[in-house]
């Protein structure tokens, strides 16, 4: 006996064709939504390495502006002035501090903690608790040329340019300033 071929209705024929080309469908968007993935991943990396880094802050030489932990975006630039939160490389690491004073300027870090710039003392509402930290250097020191002079908002516990440890800062290892705080997602904002 033999088995009877049974032809598809007209229905059914047409249903099928809607599947296949649905699917097609399907792969042709899935398909441009990996390749527009792709381009913006791409995009995304290149910003972040030439133009706008992200770092982690580890430590606590920045507290409070900065904690442990903390992801931040610098913007690639060496025209930095005082006041501002720059990253720079130091023994092949990226460190974290504020600019206190730049090239000719003189600064002094009197004993109660008040720094000094030029004679005139300096506000900075960024800072909790004053301290002269630790300071091996001779003050009144006069900054040098291309350099920068740059000190941690944790006063009591940052080791910076008042240290010959670690020195003033060559303008050409910074890397940028520091603008905004990206995690945690309650701390979001800009870096003052």
């Amino acid at each position: 006996m033999k088995k009877e071929l049974v032809r598809p209705t007209l229905e059914e024929i047409n249903c099928e064709i809607d599947r296949r080309r649905s699917w097609q469908r399907f792969l042709r968007v899935l398909r441009g939504t990996l390749y527009s993935l792709a381009v913006v991943s791409a995009i995304a990396v290149l910003v972040t390495t030439l133009w706008m880094p992200v770092l982690q802050i580890t430590g606590s030489s920045m507290e409070p502006t900065l904690s442990d932990h903390e992801l931040v975006i610098s913007v690639k630039t060496r025209h930095v002035k005082p006041g501002d939160a720059i990253a720079f490389y130091y023994n092949n690491k990226i460190l974290i501090k504020r600019v206190i004073a730049t090239a000719g300027q003189y600064v002094d870090v009197q004993e109660d903690g008040t720094v000094l710039v030029d004679g005139v003392a300096l506000d900075e509402p960024y800072i909790v608790e004053k301290s002269r930290g630790q300071c091996d250097i001779q003050l009144p020191y006069q900054v040098e040329d291309g350099n920068l002079f740059v000190m941690g908002d944790a006063r009591s516990i940052s080791a910076d340019s008042r240290t010959t440890l670690v020195g003033t800062i060559s303008t050409d290892k910074v890397l940028g300033r520091v603008i905004f705080r990206i995690w945690p997602f309650s701390g979001i904002g800009i870096v003052k």
